[in-house]
């Protein structure tokens, strides 16, 4: 993750739940502190969905994506992984952006259990938990990258007192 900061211009970056019927958007604020759930695109064929991606990224000056990558709870990769990974890749070659992936387990659960807390109905809250869930990946993305930038500018300050 601190790769793919490192290299990004600024602006905003967009976050992705992929899931197999619909895909869960998400966007930050140009300066990257705060992640908000943007819709939920149907999936279709790779190219429609990537279309679709390209008209957000561009609207909202994006200069990367964040998505989730589903792990089993010992971190092993199933299929599910792989098709990501593969989405992941082709999503970067047809964009030209570049996609990091983080892992999202329990993402979708965490967020589940805010709605059913905020007493959402099993009808809205399948209407928002794959934007959600987007949201919950980029923030977690997010405030990991603000972690390492502060912990490289501390380092980077103790190093000019030697």
């Amino acid at each position: 993750m601190e790769m793919l900061a490192a290299g990004l211009a600024p602006g905003a970056l967009i976050g992705l739940d992929l899931g197999t019927k619909t895909i869960g958007v998400a966007v930050s604020d140009p300066r990257r502190t705060l992640a908000s759930p943007l819709e939920t695109l149907p999936r279709r064929k790779f190219g429609a969905d990537a279309g679709r991606l390209r008209e957000i990224a561009e609207g909202r000056g994006a200069t990367g994506f964040v998505m989730g990558l589903p792990r089993d709870m010992s971190g092993a990769e199933g299929p599910r992984a792989q098709a990501s990974r593969a989405f992941a890749r082709n999503l970067a070659r047809t964009l030209g952006l570049p996609v990091a992936l983080w892992d999202e387990r329990l993402s979708t659960v965490a967020v589940e259990r805010a709605l059913i807390e905020a007493d959402a109905s099993r009808r809205r809250r399948a209407e928002v938990v794959d934007r959600m869930a987007a949201a919950f990946i980029l923030q977690g993305a997010l405030d990991r990258m603000t972690y390492a930038a502060r912990e490289a500018g501390e380092r980077d300050g103790r190093e000019g007192q030697a």
